[in-house]
């Protein structure tokens, strides 16, 4: 890997909403690895280098909005020689319980506008990813994106920081042993049923 992608959008008002689990990953990550994140305007995104014992990764935050986080990924990658492959995006999913991980080495959008940026403006569905599920336990949610733009209940949001430090330890799983192994050992973790 060479760019860890975390989806969310900028500002004070989605910080620690449904939508931005990808910010928080990619926040635990570099506490972790003491990245140090910076402004990078040519790409429209926040990154932080960090060292690992399986070598140097960059961290990313898209400040395009959820909807554009594509762009700033392609800009990137067309910058520093990625192949899509090589390019591992965090995401929430809202048809995952609260939760679950589920890392997949590709796949399609499953209804998720930023995977669909990613996407579309990298031309292949071919990267890996690892998605949290946000979908609480025995709620109906006729509102979709008003859910994950909003706050959550005080003890799913303990949850969610739960899995979140999961998340990146699978990050962490993917990046030392490999993709497979990951996915041998969070998918299907957590959640409750479904």
């Amino acid at each position: 890997m060479k760019l860890i992608v975390g989806l969310g959008n900028p500002g004070r008002q989605y910080e620690r909403t449904p939508h931005n689990v990808g910010f928080d990953v990619a926040d635990i990550l570099a506490v972790r690895h003491g990245g140090e994140w910076r402004h990078e305007r040519r790409f429209e995104a926040l990154t932080a280098d960090i060292s690992l014992p399986t070598g140097r990764v960059v961290l990313m935050k898209p400040l395009t909005y959820m909807n554009l986080s594509g762009q700033a990924v392609a800009a990137w990658a067309g910058k520093n020689g990625a192949d899509a492959h090589e390019i591992l995006v965090i995401s929430d999913d809202i048809n995952l319980p609260l939760g679950r991980l589920r890392i997949r080495p590709d796949g399609s959008h499953g209804g998720h506008k930023g995977l669909l940026s990613v996407i579309n403006s990298l031309g292949t569905l071919g990267f890996p990813r690892v998605r949290i599920g946000v979908k609480p336990a025995g709620e109906n949610l006729d509102d979709v994106v008003g859910f994950v733009l909003s706050r959550m209940k005080p003890e799913d949001r303990e949850r969610l920081a739960q899995c979140e430090e999961e998340a990146a330890d699978a990050v962490e799983m993917i990046l030392d042993k490999g993709l497979t192994a990951a996915m041998n050992h969070f998918n299907g973790r957590g959640g409750g049923a479904g």
